[in-house]
């Protein structure tokens, strides 16, 4: 295909030259973002009398053809072009002869792409926010049916305090909250519109900027023409919350990995979500929880090649603002192909309710409750907390539970101890003491999930 550009030169280059400098294997996905914005530029050069709107219309007509041909496979892309943008303009000449090579007036690539990646990524995030959404309502699904659940909670994967695996599965909801709060954030700042800006430096031309941003659904135009070519940030900005979202996925599939495992035996998963081994057949996998762990590197990496690309550019466009596009729909193709997959295997997993109480009455996680209870009686907390460490000792000693222990028992360590011990000690009563508000209490996780959701229906 000729070069478009062909000119200052004879547009001959080295074969190996022209692989090396080409995007549309990676750019050619922005072929409606690159025809709509054509489009909208067509009509803004006729409601500034730059081109008749007769000229207007055809190149419009020409550009829908375009759009529905290849939609349809009438049309295959070009892959031996330089990039989308110029792969779009040559058929569209091919076509319409001299009327099509007027499109092209008041703009520069470097605008054209800066437009197409926005509104591309804009997609993006909306597809991606929508499978947070679903995530997160498949959460409250299962912590409105875990409420009162219990398990143990866990620092430094220690049990520490008994909780229920509600409060546990709404602590996701939240870091998943502000995720979309973050990638919401992200699209208010990136929708703004470059095009027109032009090369660098705008154009003599009297064209209307905001009439194409408008049209395009941006919220308004780059005020400033060289940051408008060169500016990534909403690019970096993406990949960055993509990032923290994927780290939030991550963590929970840690936790997924060890509750499935013999060791814990908290949940099991779904036949659908996990695999089997090719030697050892008593084996259960859970490949994609571990997959989606392995992935978050990839995005990492992702954000971490894209700010390290921009580090060190003058203004305003370079060649190496073409790198912005792989990493950056690469992590956008990673996450969404992880939050589908993420969604099923926590609707379909169960709960495997006996053994998570089972695991809370063996590691003592009531002890603190125990002291509380002294302190109540009057007791100083240091010495409530001394008494109910030697009792924990004891039962470790004797292979018993905080529970099974005697009154009589009890009151060897002190005099202070009655029948109502056992009421503060239980594990669920423990739970529903905690009354603070976010705590562990059925009541409490019942106030977060209508907290989310209503910054859902937001």
């Amino acid at each position: 295909m000729a070069k478009m550009w062909a000119g200052r030169t004879d547009g001959l280059t080295n074969s190996l030259a022209d692989d090396f400098n080409s995007s549309i294997g990676f750019d050619s996905r922005m072929y409606k973002q690159d025809i709509t914005g054509s489009m909208a530029h067509a009509a803004m050069l006729a409601a500034c009398n730059i081109i008749t709107s007769d000229e207007a219309d055809t190149l419009i007509g020409g550009l829908e053809q375009i759009l529905c041909d290849i939609e349809s496979g009438a049309l295959e892309i070009d892959m031996t072009a330089e990039d989308i943008h110029m792969f779009v303009e040559q058929v569209l000449t091919e076509r319409l002869g001299d009327v099509g090579k007027k499109l092209h007036t008041a703009r520069s690539r470097n605008d054209q792409v800066a437009l197409d990646v926005r509104m591309y990524l804009r997609e993006e995030i909306d597809t991606v926010s929508a499978q947070i959404r679903d995530l997160i309502e498949a959460l409250i699904d299962k912590a409105q049916a875990h409420k009162s659940t219990i398990m143990p909670g866990y620092t430094h994967l220690q049990r520490a305090q008994p909780i229920v695996f509600g409060h546990h599965l709404m602590a996701y909801a939240m870091m998943l909250l502000r995720d979309l709060e973050r990638l919401s954030d992200t699209r208010r700042r990136m929708n703004f519109s470059p095009i027109g800006c032009c090369a660098l430096a705008g154009t003599t031309y009297a064209t209307d900027r905001r009439f194409e941003a408008e049209k395009l659904g941006f919220d308004g135009i780059c005020q400033n023409s060289l940051d408008g070519v060169s500016d990534r940030d909403f690019a970096v900005e993406l990949l960055s919350s993509l990032s923290i979202l994927m780290m939030h996925l991550s963590r929970f599939s840690e936790e997924i990995i060890l509750w499935s495992s013999w060791e814990f035996k908290f949940i099991e998963l779904s036949n659908e979500y996990t695999t089997g081994s090719s030697i050892m057949p008593q084996k259960k996998n859970p490949d994609m929880a571990e997959l989606v762990r392995g992935k978050t590197g990839r995005v990492y990496g992702d954000l971490l090649a894209l700010l390290t690309t921009l580090k060190g550019l003058p203004l305003a466009y370079n060649k190496d603002m073409q790198e912005d596009k792989e990493g950056v729909f690469d992590a956008c193709d990673t996450v969404k192909m992880c939050l589908p997959v993420f969604t099923g295997m926590i609707s379909t997993m169960n709960v495997l309710e006996e053994n998570m109480a089972q695991a809370a009455k063996k590691g003592f996680i009531n002890a603190t409750d125990l002291a509380d209870y002294l302190v109540k009686k009057g007791m100083p907390f240091r010495s409530a907390y001394k008494i109910s460490g030697q009792i924990v000792a004891k039962c470790i000693a004797d292979g018993k539970v905080l529970e099974d222990l005697t009154l009589d028992e009890y009151k060897e360590f002190s005099a202070v101890f009655e029948d109502d011990l056992y009421g503060d000690i239980d594990l669920l009563a423990c739970v529903e003491k905690r009354i603070s508000e976010g705590g562990t209490s059925q009541g409490s996780v019942m106030a977060q999930i209508e907290y989310v959701k209503e910054r859902l229906n937001k």
